[in-house]
This record gives structure tokens, C-alpha cells and sequence, in this order.
């Protein structure tokens, strides 16, 4: 089980994040998500504003990858997983209200990924590389 550590928290706060999806024929998609924050420490959750192919994608096959990446420290974080789209409840009410507060658009619904894995993305020769609980 992989789970967020606090220097990952820090650094997910300051750098945006980029969300990539497959279809089913195996199309890659990616996008920056603006919205992208930590749920708990086994989770991240953003506000599905469009409602286009990233989110067709996850309802389709639930693949999820979302990279943080910050180009002048040239280090970042790649989270692989499993993703679930609420187009109502709670997830989607927390969505609304997080709006709200940041006056951010009104979304389609709220994506909650669980994370399965987790990757370095810090340039050297670990890049790419799993990070695993004993690190």
C-alpha cells in the first residue's frame, strides 16, 4: 500500500499537477488539473470541470497516473492508480464547496484516485524508479 509521505504533501502544495489517462483502444490523454489536492494519505482528489475525454477515460477503466513536477529543481513525483468519478454524494459535494471557496468553476464531478504505486521523478540515476515503504 503506498501511502503519501509529508515531504510529498509539501511539495504536491506547490506544483501543479498533470493527469494522464488510457482508452480503451490504449490512446494516451493528459491535462493539468488545477484542482488536484490530497484527500488523506492514501488518496488524491480533483474537480472534474470539463467533463471531457479524461473523464470518459476513468469511467471507461479507472487508469490513473498524475505527475508533480517541478522543472527547476528538476524533481517531481509520479502516482499510479485507480480512479472513481462522483457525479454526486459527498466527494461531489466537497468538490462543490472547495469551488466555492477558491471560485474555481463548477465541476462535473469530483475524481478520487487511490494510490497504488509511487514513482520518483527526481533527475539522476533513481529517476523513474518505485518508491517503496522502507524509503
Amino acid at each position: 500500500m503506498a501511502k503519501l509521505t509529508d515531504a510529498m504533501k509539501e511539495f504536491m502544495a506547490e506544483n501543479l499537477a498533470y493527469v494522464a489517462t488510457v482508452d480503451a483502444e490504449g490512446n494516451p490523454n493528459i491535462g493539468p488539473k488545477r484542482t488536484a489536492r490530497i484527500l488523506d494519505d492514501e488518496h488524491i482528489i480533483y474537480n472534474e470541470n470539463t467533463g471531457g475525454q479524461t473523464m470518459r477515460n476513468l469511467k471507461d477503466n479507472g487508469k490513473i497516473a498524475i505527475a508533480y513536477v517541478n522543472y527547476e529543481k528538476l524533481d517531481g513525483y509520479r502516482f499510479v492508480g485507480s480512479a472513481e468519478v462522483y457525479e454526486e454524494g459527498p466527494y461531489k459535494e466537497q468538490a462543490l464547496e472547495w469551488t466555492q471557496i477558491h471560485k474555481k468553476g463548477n465541476p462535473k464531478a469530483a475524481v478520487v484516485m487511490k494510490i497504488e504505486r509511487i514513482y520518483t521523478l527526481k533527475i539522476g540515476p533513481t529517476a523513474g524508479t518505485e518508491i517503496t515503504d522502507a524509503e
